[in-house]
């Protein structure tokens, strides 16, 4: 593991990441989900796409890269677009997985792989909807150290900027940014996947043009078990 410090919007960010393959002239960046890090992609993905140097990333405030104020995901993107040229890289390939789809789209590199992409807004159970109710009433007198009580196990641990930020980007609608897409576009998915699931993976598949979709056995996890089939499946066509 590195560390790299960068400079962005005259903030400093201490990013986490790890290279391998560095003998490769390709390189595939990987960027992981929300709540996660870099090392379930290298878990997933380190015994494959052996023809590319592989470049892990902790996103700012997971892992241990830092972050200081709530960004929104376009600073997400931007943080990692002047990450990756302070290493002089340009990406072959950039894959995200959940979030870290939202941030790779933005990105827009010559090749996309999406892995349960977050971005379709899903509506909300009656539980859900009912707990950020009662919280919206009670937001102006509940102290600022209960807010984990109503916050989502997507922020549960984490600080009152992750918060934030998460309650920023979580209903995010990406649609418009996915009809600008124009990177050649793979699509994995989980047929099991209850935290994004299929029918999103099928209306992104459907909103960026000439995409290939391929829906496989799995939660939101999928790709770990499925590792060998989308580095194959790329692999072929590229």
């Amino acid at each position: 593991m590195a560390i790299r410090n960068v400079l962005y919007n005259n903030q400093n960010y201490s990013i986490s990441y790890e290279i391998s393959n560095q003998d490769m002239s390709e390189s595939i960046v990987f960027l992981h989900g929300w709540g996660s890090n870099k090392e379930i992609m290298k878990q997933a993905f380190g015994n494959e796409f052996e023809n590319y140097k592989h470049i892990y990333i902790d996103l700012p405030g997971f892992g241990s890269s830092s972050i200081n104020t709530p960004i929104t995901t376009q600073d997400y993107a931007d943080i990692i677009g002047v990450f990756l040229d302070s290493l002089h890289v340009k990406p072959l390939i950039i894959a995200g997985h959940s979030y870290g789809g939202k941030v790779a789209a933005l990105l827009n590199p010559k090749n996309l792989i999406l892995l349960s992409s977050a971005g379709i807004v899903v509506p909300k159970a009656f539980k859900i909807k009912m707990k950020i109710k009662i919280f919206k009433m009670f937001k102006n007198i509940v102290p600022k150290c209960m807010y984990k009580l109503f916050a989502s196990d997507d922020v549960k641990g984490m600080s009152q900027t992750m918060y934030e930020i998460f309650k920023s980007v979580v209903d995010e609608d990406y649609r418009s940014v996915f009809a600008q897409v124009t990177s050649n576009t793979f699509i994995f998915w989980g047929k099991e996947d209850s935290a994004t699931p299929l029918s999103s993976g099928v209306q992104i598949s459907q909103i960026i043009k000439g995409s290939k979709f391929y829906p496989l056995e799995g939660d939101h996890f999928f790709f770990i078990k499925n590792a060998k089939f989308i580095s194959k499946s790329i692999n072929e066509q590229l």
